[in-house]
């Protein structure tokens, strides 16, 4: 079959047209904010001392700035009249949802519960082990919102459909997160309180999405779609990057003795991380295979499952357990393995698309933006 003969060059967009800067190279980044943070701790610990003065209600009010800047260009993009794309291919969707809601969470926790509580028992102090299996949680339990529009743009997927399924993602987040991690918390002998998990929703995804919402209706009413799309969102899309940066100088400034006592914990943390990564594509990316899904469709949808909201999850490990835990340090590491391994799968999405039925016209008409 003369899609089996493409070659690389043909058959895959190109990742630097495909990605930013800050996104190509994102692993690059972390490593950077990891050791300037590290040497802030440890040459000026007076400044992050004086930033952790500056709370209410134990929730860092420098942080919180920092983390809705991250988070609101996110949900500003998102378009909620997308979801009625949702007749166009149901079973993308039940994948999708299935997947990120059913699976995920719990996989990841049996995951990392059997590799940092069991496996790694000699290496990692038990309240550290739980402290990061807390952080393994949070990450398995908020799928892709933002980065997936690269992943789907880089496997052909149609652009369209993979804005229904974040906007779908987006509205049972805001039901589902706090149940899920709270659960999984729970059987972790994690006790955190309703109350604060309940307020990290309420900071780190009502208010955002919300905002996102109102600001993005009012100005397309004002200016138009098209001054959203071209001007505005293109001017706040540099704001996510730098916050993200940040955030991580800020945390790996509290963490810095933690790193330098223990660079062996990262290893050890990204292992499950990874494993959780190609389980959930595979599984996802079977499934569609097996209903006979379209792959501009399928491939974006196991991606969703596979990469994470990293944003939140290091939003609300900071909330839950502070700057200093080993759960932020988990949701940390998650970051910094996410690119390589996404891009990995996007290559294997790509040399595989002869196995799926095709509708490619479309998605290579309408890239995501």
């Amino acid at each position: 079959m003369s899609t089996k003969a493409e070659s690389p060059a043909v058959d895959e967009p190109d990742i630097k047209k495909g990605m930013g800067l800050f996104e190509r190279y994102l692993s690059v980044w972390v490593a950077i904010a990891i050791v300037a943070g590290i040497a802030l701790g440890q040459l000026a610990p007076a400044v992050p001392e004086t930033l952790a003065r500056f709370e209410y209600a134990q929730v860092s009010i420098p942080v919180a700035i920092l983390i809705w800047a991250m988070i609101f260009p996110m949900m500003v993009q998102i378009d909620f009249a997308a979801i009625l794309g949702v007749r166009r291919q149901p079973k993308g969707l039940v994948i999708t949802t299935t997947v990120n809601w059913l699976i995920k969470p719990f996989t990841m926790f049996a995951i990392a519960y059997f590799f940092l509580i069991v496996l790694f028992e000699p290496l990692i102090p038990a309240d550290l082990a739980r402290e990061y299996l807390a952080g393994a949680i949070l990450l398995g339990a908020a799928p892709c919102t933002a980065m997936v529009f690269v992943w789907s743009y880089l496997t052909r997927g149609d652009a369209a459909y993979t804005l229904v399924q974040v906007s779908v993602n987006d509205i049972i987040m805001l039901f589902a997160f706090a149940p899920i991690v709270v659960l999984l918390l729970g059987i972790s002998d994690i006790i955190v309180p309703w109350n604060t998990v309940a307020l990290s929703v309420l900071l780190y995804i009502v208010i955002p999405l919300a905002a996102g919402y109102l600001t993005r209706v009012v100005l397309i009413k004002k200016r138009g779609i098209a001054w959203f799309d071209s001007v505005f969102m293109k001017k706040i899309g540099s704001v996510t990057p730098v916050a993200l940066i940040l955030t991580l100088v800020l945390l790996f400034a509290f963490q810095g003795e933690v790193i330098l006592s223990n660079p062996l914990h990262i290893v050890l943390i990204a292992i499950p991380l990874i494993l959780q990564t190609f389980l959930i594509f595979f599984l996802a990316y079977g499934w569609a295979k097996l209903w006979s899904v379209p792959h501009n469709v399928a491939a974006p949808g196991a991606m969703i499952g596979a990469s994470n909201f990293f944003e939140l999850a290091v939003a609300a490990a900071i909330a839950l357990f502070g700057l200093q835990s080993g759960a932020a340090l988990a949701t940390v590491v998650g970051v910094l393995v996410e690119v390589p391994l996404m891009l990995a799968l996007v290559r294997i999405a790509n040399r595989t698309r002869h196995h799926f039925p095709q509708a490619e016209g479309k998605a290579q008409e309408q890239p995501a933006q």
